[in-house]
């Protein structure tokens, strides 16, 4: 290993798909989500796709970890429902009385960590830490309760207060609504002597503005992202004003079902790869962009509506690809199976590795359990730029190899069901089955005591 504390790498943490991963249908705006709603759930199956995916990054020599799930059904904020008794009875009275209520307190969406938070890396921060903020994911009730246990899970993994810093979720409520990674990009030139190490260029994309309804904002689907949660995380993470372009969505395409910036574009190293409706004055963000971009050449790559339609751009989850670069410096995109299956968009993929642009291979995987539920391959991963000094201070065990990968599938092949139904979240002996392989998963990962069920 390289000796310059000063040289950084990008991990992809991808979340761990929990025991009581099932279709609820639960996200409004989300085409997928809606679209499979009450169809049988495989959580083994979900679980181990994303594992695969994990270790194949790994294989391939990118730097790989995992993110721990949370615990589900929630039985705590059941109870700050009203729901009383036993934890059995909690969930057989909410079962009985408020069966919707029920399943959003035992989705298991945190496997998506694009949304658990965003990070800004040491380089780029005025302290010189490596900076985290949960989202507060404040639009879904189902996942605006995940954040309190997302930051003491990050906190397990990223311990040692004199390289990383962590604060608390923004306010709840519609005004600062956060979700994450998903629309927020950060560009660097890696090609530097310091790799991801160099300080970089922030890209925040949001929906709305939450105090001033004369700006365009959408009216199917909410937007979920607000310009002043944006501004708030880049405050927080103390960027450099000159490092940070902030941008807004078309409202059109998220009334199409683009939840999020990540299911329109995606970005990496000095390459934007997005379609042609994805940005309100689009010419305008690629030249902010560009302004701003400190390195060589920045690097667009559009994709025309004439091309790749929205709505198959939705359907195939072409931009919830992750575009990664490989240890030979080349660029690819890991694409979800569903690319091959719309037409126009392998037509489109099978042509560009062909052209004169960064991005020369496309890989495709096999997601499917996550994406009928409305998350593909850069839903399941947060990206986290960190320096030799700090890999060595973060906690070992969440990071992936062979022995961990071997450790997991043993893991989900011993607790996680073949299928599970939004019926089967009335059974309270699927607490206890969550409980007990959690409660196993922090031994195995080191997190110390992270869920509610461990701090009683």
């Amino acid at each position: 290993m390289s000796t310059n504390k000063n040289m950084a790498y990008e991990f992809n943490f991808d979340g761990l798909v929990g025991p009581t991963h099932n279709y609820a249908g639960l996200s409004l705006g989300n085409v997928a989500s809606t679209s499979n709603a009450n169809s049988i759930a495989k959580p083994k199956e979900a679980a181990k796709q994303g594992l695969q995916k994990m270790k194949a990054l790994h294989d391939l020599g990118l730097k790989q970890g995992v993110i721990a799930p949370m615990e589900r059904p929630d039985v705590a904020t059941l109870r700050r429902l009203g729901f009383t008794g036993s934890d059995a009875q909690v969930i057989i009275k909410a079962a009985k009385q408020a069966p919707k209520v029920l399943a959003a307190c035992s989705s298991a969406s945190s496997m998506w960590t694009a949304n658990a938070c965003t990070m800004a890396p040491s380089s780029d921060t005025a302290d010189e830490k490596v900076h985290f903020t949960p989202a507060n994911l404040a639009n879904k009730f189902h996942r605006s309760i995940e954040h309190n246990t997302t930051g003491r899970i990050l906190q397990a993994m990223f311990k040692d207060e004199n390289h990383f810093a962590h604060h608390p979720a923004l306010p709840m409520g519609d005004h600062f609504g956060d979700e994450g990674a998903a629309n927020h990009t950060r560009f660097v030139d890696v090609n530097s002597d310091k790799g991801y190490g160099k300080k970089g260029l922030h890209f925040f994309v949001y929906g709305k503005y939450a105090f001033d309804d004369s700006k365009p904002a959408p009216h199917k689907f909410p937007a979920r992202q607000t310009y002043e949660a944006s501004q708030a995380v880049a405050r927080l993470h103390m960027l450099d004003s000159d490092n940070v372009v902030f941008a807004q969505q078309n409202p059109h395409v998220i009334d199409k079902g683009v939840f999020h910036n990540d299911v329109i574009s995606v970005g990496n190293g000095n390459v934007l790869f997005a379609h042609q409706k994805a940005f309100l004055n689009q010419m305008q963000v690629y030249t902010d962009l560009e302004r701003a971009f400190d390195g060589e050449e920045f690097h667009v790559v559009e994709v025309g509506n004439n091309d790749v339609s929205v709505e198959d751009a939705v359907k195939s989850y072409l931009f919830n690809s992750q575009l990664v670069t490989l240890p030979d410096g080349k660029m690819a995109i890991i694409a979800p199976g569903e690319c091959e299956s719309v037409p126009a968009v392998k037509e489109y993929l099978d042509w560009l590795v062909d052209q004169d642009t960064p991005i020369t291979e496309v890989k495709i995987f096999d997601v499917k359990q996550s994406m009928q539920n409305g998350g593909g391959p850069a839903c399941l991963r947060q990206r986290i730029v960190l320096n030799e000094t700090e890999v060595s201070a973060m906690n070992q065990n969440v990071i992936m190899n062979d022995d961990l990968f071997a450790t997991l599938n043993a893991w989900v092949e011993k607790h996680y069901r073949d299928t599970l139904t939004e019926d089967d979240l009335a059974d309270p002996s699927l607490l206890n089955e969550s409980r007990l392989a959690l409660d196993e998963l922090t031994h195995i990962l080191n997190l110390g005591s992270v869920y509610p069920f461990q701090m009683v």
